[in-house]
């Protein structure tokens, strides 16, 4: 096992358990990385069997399967030790894959996919088919896979990063929402991206179902291919209504089976914003369907679905002014369809943190366009400033979130909103984009009791 993260972990307990079940399989993990918190994890993994070891790139020798967590670049020290085995390397959702009886649900995309995992978990509950929401939101897939049969649905949100690692999947339901870029550091080409994002369909078939946002220029030309693989395919698209597709008609989200009209919920009865999340519930309602889900349940669960954590998450009101946490928005795409939710308000945008291999200079544009100020902090503060360039544009450079807060709040008028939506990752001064969220929402809370 490659990398002591969440899934890293995951598996390497998950095969410990079965080597001291009798399984014949010895268990290795390995990190480059060290200090306290991995110490401890080591400690633990120890105790149940696992050989494991930290600070280093150097693997044994007798090794069969490299299990590698998805952080790890492909170009990395530990990557390149791991290939020079010449032995099979799997993501934890492959293994998982490879020991389960449910069937699965598969989203993926650049933007939405957390949105979009947690509705058609929501559409499911609602109409009583049992499902367990599992991969980068939920428990790891490896977990669970153990502990359900073959009645109940998986639905899992899979990054680029694990698709890039994978054989034998196969999603009885797939759903690819958009590809725009990002992680381009990781991957090293848009084109690769979006290969590895396309994995997803490799091995649908006759009887899969395949759910595509054809509005997106990324993910449109997939439709005709993956149906060419005898795959049903469903097109989400706002602007056109196919057969078997997904679609927005006189403000009325319509499902069309076989040709037939179904109308689910009024646009404005969803409580999530913004015309990007039209399609997210297009999407997510075209997925529960082929999973199993009834109308009623659909049309149930559309109406009570609630915004995400750190998915233009409202959390607070000071001064007139509201504060929205989107910290999820680790890219400019995830940015711009953010931004289309407030059209009829003023914004103050705080954007920063570690780049992804990104060209700032088309959000710079939009966001010119859109909003009252931008604020930037943090590793990329200086590059996203200089994708502004002239022009008398308010851009405030801050330190920290705790300074950009306080700028963004100073700077917005009332009735105003203040969107952390960063277009960044958050390592630079975070552990992940949930510390980042729960960040921004304590500073807006202290303001709202008079501190920070």
């Amino acid at each position: 096992m490659l990398g002591l993260g969440r899934s890293g972990i995951a598996v390497a307990e998950r095969l410990a358990a079965d080597s001291a079940a009798g399984g014949k399989l010895r268990v290795s993990a390995v990190d480059a990385a060290g200090g306290p918190q991995l110490a401890e994890r080591a400690e633990a993994l120890l105790a149940c069997g696992v050989n494991v070891r930290l600070e280093t790139t150097e693997l044994p020798d007798d090794v069969d399967l490299v299990v590698v967590s998805p952080g790890i670049p492909p170009r990395s020290p530990l990557m390149q030790a791991a290939s020079a085995l010449g032995v099979p390397i799997l993501s934890e959702m492959e293994l998982a894959y490879r020991l389960a009886t449910s069937p699965f649900v598969a989203i993926t995309g650049t933007n939405g996919k957390t949105t979009v995992t947690s509705l058609v978990a929501h559409l499911l509950g609602e109409s009583g088919v049992p499902c367990e929401t599992v991969g980068n939101i939920g428990s790891p897939a490896i977990r669970i896979v153990g502990e359900v049969g073959p009645a109940t649905v998986l639905v899992t949100e899979v990054s680029s990063f694990q698709l890039a690692y994978t054989d034998r999947f196969h999603p009885s339901v797939s759903v690819l929402l958009n590809i725009t870029p990002d992680h381009i550091d990781w991957h090293g080409s848009l084109e690769m991206y979006a290969a590895d994002k396309a994995r997803v369909f490799a091995n649908q078939t006759t009887g899969d179902t395949a759910v595509i946002d054809v509005d997106d220029e990324g993910s449109a030309p997939y439709a005709d291919r993956v149906a060419a693989q005898g795959v049903r395919v469903c097109r989400v698209s706002l602007a056109n209504r196919f057969r078997n597709g997904a679609t927005v008609l006189d403000g009325m989200l319509c499902l069309d089976e076989d040709g037939a009209l179904i109308e689910l919920v009024k646009a404005s009865e969803l409580r999530i914003r913004g015309v990007h999340n039209m399609s997210n519930a297009l999407a997510a309602a075209a997925a529960a369907r082929a999973a199993g889900a009834d109308l009623e349940g659909v049309r149930a669960g559309l109406r009570t679905f609630a915004p995400v954590a750190h998915r233009l998450e409202p959390v607070g009101e000071v001064g007139g002014i509201e504060f929205f946490n989107d910290s999820k928005a680790t890219n400019p795409d995830a940015v711009l369809k953010a931004l289309t939710s407030f059209d009829d308000r003023g914004v103050v945008v705080l954007l920063g943190g570690r780049n992804k291999g990104n060209d700032f200079r088309p959000l710079a544009d939009e966001v010119r366009a859109r909003c009252r100020a931008a604020v930037v902090f943090g590793e990329s503060a200086a590059d996203i400033a200089e994708a502004f360039g002239e022009g008398g544009f308010p851009v405030v450079r801050t330190v920290d979130l705790l300074q950009a807060t306080r700028a963004a709040f100073e700077l917005a008028h009332p009735a105003d909103v203040v969107l952390l939506s960063p277009a960044c990752a958050s390592f630079d001064q975070f552990d992940n984009y949930e510390h980042r969220g729960e960040r921004f929402k304590e500073i807006v809370a202290s303001m709202r009791q008079g501190g920070e």
